[in-house]
């Protein structure tokens, strides 16, 4: 039973292919959380640094240490002092030049903390920042900021909990699509599709660092039901094409969805990387329209389609079905948007 855990160990550090696959460990844990916090902790201890940068409305996890950068769970859920947050990337519709203006906004955080006396740790992004309302184009976007980052002596961690195992299309990974290969990556639940097991993996002198200085140990992170639950997945995702047919038909859904904004002024913008796809949503003002979100959301829940809203202003319908989603499901999802939508315009 223990080399179940190694050789799931091996095919996920090849899965990740770049300097993990040669150079690259892997730490169990059992969830995105737990995965998020241990990253955290590495990348301080490899850095001597403490400031971590996120997005405005990010979401990383639940542990105390994690939910101080998780700016999306509530005003009333303070940050920690170490944290900096800077804007969601803006969408190519927006105009202007995205990485440069992601860049920019991670270059003015990185120049205060050093006002402030704070060493940078790490600039950990969702990779399809899907709390601040699903943002993944252009693809390449995020390495101006990341060379900033590195340049001040920080590290970049990719939290794949969301966009990874081809949930974003034909790159595996969501950091993958960027042409980028981070120095730490995330991983949670659809690692093993829900079972509660999670992941970091990094480069060994990132984890050699940590480990010198303190232990660390997760009882149940890594045991052999959960590799074996997710050496099954990686099988099905490479055996049966589900990366291909996430971009395929997450192609075919968002251009079915784009196609309601000639009769739907409430849609304001479609943005989607395979089968993660976000339909953002503006009243006649041009203002954001949380409330017929809702009403939409719950219309589809009702008609047996289940999606959620998303965004600082839960303005944005989040549509993420499962990887095996065929073309005619996808029109089940856009007839039902539809059908929303006449009703709640």
């Amino acid at each position: 039973l223990g080399s179940q855990i190694v050789d799931y160990a091996e095919a996920l550090l090849g899965q990740l292919g770049g300097d993990f696959s040669t150079d690259g460990q892997v730490m169990f844990t059992c969830t995105g959380s737990e995965s998020n916090d241990l990253a955290l902790r590495i990348a301080r201890a490899a850095t001597g640094g403490a400031g971590v940068i996120v997005t405005r409305y990010a979401y990383h996890g639940v542990t105390t240490s994690i939910a101080e950068i998780s700016p999306s769970l509530g005003v009333d859920n303070p940050l920690g002092g170490n944290t900096w947050t800077v804007p969601a990337p803006v969408s190519p519709a927006s105009g202007g030049d995205v990485g440069t203006k992601f860049a920019a906004d991670v270059e003015q955080a990185l120049a205060d903390m050093t006002a402030k006396g704070v060493r940078p740790a790490a600039l950990l992004v969702d990779t399809i920042f899907s709390s601040d309302g699903v943002y993944a184009d252009p693809a390449g976007f995020l390495a101006p900021a990341i060379a900033l980052v590195r340049a001040a002596g920080g590290l970049f961690i990719a939290d794949e909990v969301q966009a990874g195992f081809a949930r974003t299309g034909n790159a595996m990974w969501g950091f993958a699509r960027h042409g980028l290969s981070p120095d730490m990556v995330t991983m949670g639940k659809p690692m093993a599709n829900g079972h509660p097991v999670g992941a970091v993996a990094a480069r060994s002198a990132l984890t050699a660092a940590f480990a010198g200085k303190v232990r660390y140990f997760n009882t149940f992170g890594g045991n052999p039901v959960s590799a074996a639950a997710a050496m099954a997945v990686l099988g099905v995702i490479n055996s049966q094409g589900l990366a291909a047919n996430s971009q395929s038909v997450g192609d075919h859904l968002a251009k079915g969805l784009a196609a309601l904004r000639a009769r739907y002024r409430l849609i304001k913008d479609v943005r989607h990387a395979g089968l993660f796809v976000g339909v953002e949503l503006a009243d006649s003002d041009g203002q954001p329209a949380p409330a017929q979100a809702a009403a939409i959301v719950n219309h589809m829940r009702q008609a047996g389609v289940l999606i959620s809203a998303t965004g600082p202003s839960g303005d944005t319908l989040k549509i993420r079905p499962p990887l095996v989603t065929t073309h005619d499901q996808a029109n089940l999802i856009i007839a039902a948007v539809d059908e929303a939508l006449s009703v709640h315009q």
